[in-house]
């Protein structure tokens, strides 16, 4: 499964302007991050990348993106990490960014490759649900409660709990006027209101259509 930059954008929590932004290097320091299917058109991301993506959102939250870049680059070339960026836990204080895990950290940016005395109490699950912008960003393995991302099932595509049948085909039947309970005569086992959080999340997702969004428009004039 690859992830367009839409669905791409709605499980990460960035704009379409910023995944734009963050697949170039820049001035201030390389991509932040290069889509690991296809960087040119059509742009499609990896569901590691959906990952990473969270990472960043949450970072560009509390940090610069200019210090997210910074980091970046340490990690790769001052720590010589080759790994997935998904692989790593970047965790900020507003000043640094950190790579880190329970009991230590490595400050990115002010001491490239030196320990800090820093422990980190809580590790941010990028997995879970959060607020950008008073926006809602759901659970990236349960966008809805009948809604399921898991990478072992087709791919990681968004399908109805339990079944391997994606949500966009459920929400393109009810989008055509299919009545939600009539949705098993197609789909048996799919219940009425499976059917419609399969639309709702759908329209969630069509919602990132654009550079930006009502609660990212910020982000996309500039800070990305």
């Amino acid at each position: 499964m690859s992830y367009e930059p839409k669905l791409a954008a709605a499980l990460s929590g960035a704009t379409m302007a910023q995944l734009s932004h963050w697949r170039h290097a820049s001035g201030a320091g390389g991509a932040v991050l290069v889509p690991e299917i296809s960087a040119i058109r059509p742009i499609l991301y990896s569901f590691r990348d959906v990952v990473a993506l969270r990472t960043c959102v949450r970072l560009r939250q509390e940090t610069s993106l200019q210090r997210i870049r910074r980091a970046v680059d340490s990690l790769r070339d001052d720590l010589g990490e080759r790994e997935h960026l998904s692989a790593y836990q970047l965790v900020t204080d507003g000043g640094t960014v950190y790579l880190a895990d329970p009991d230590h950290a490595v400050d990115l940016i002010g001491r490239k490759g030196g320990k800090s005395n820093l422990v980190i109490h809580q590790l941010v699950d990028v997995l879970a649900p959060f607020y950008r912008n008073g926006r809602h960003i759901p659970d990236l393995l349960s966008p809805r409660p009948d809604v399921a991302v898991d990478p072992s099932v087709r791919g990681g595509e968004p399908v109805i709990r339990g079944t391997r049948v994606p949500a966009a085909e459920v929400a393109a039947l009810i989008r055509d006027g299919i009545p939600p309970e009539q949705i098993a005569d197609f789909f048996p086992g799919v219940s009425a209101g499976a059917a419609l959080e399969a639309t709702d999340f759908t329209d969630y997702v069509d919602s990132y259509t654009g550079t930006s969004t009502s609660a990212g428009a910020g982000a996309s004039r500039g800070a990305a």
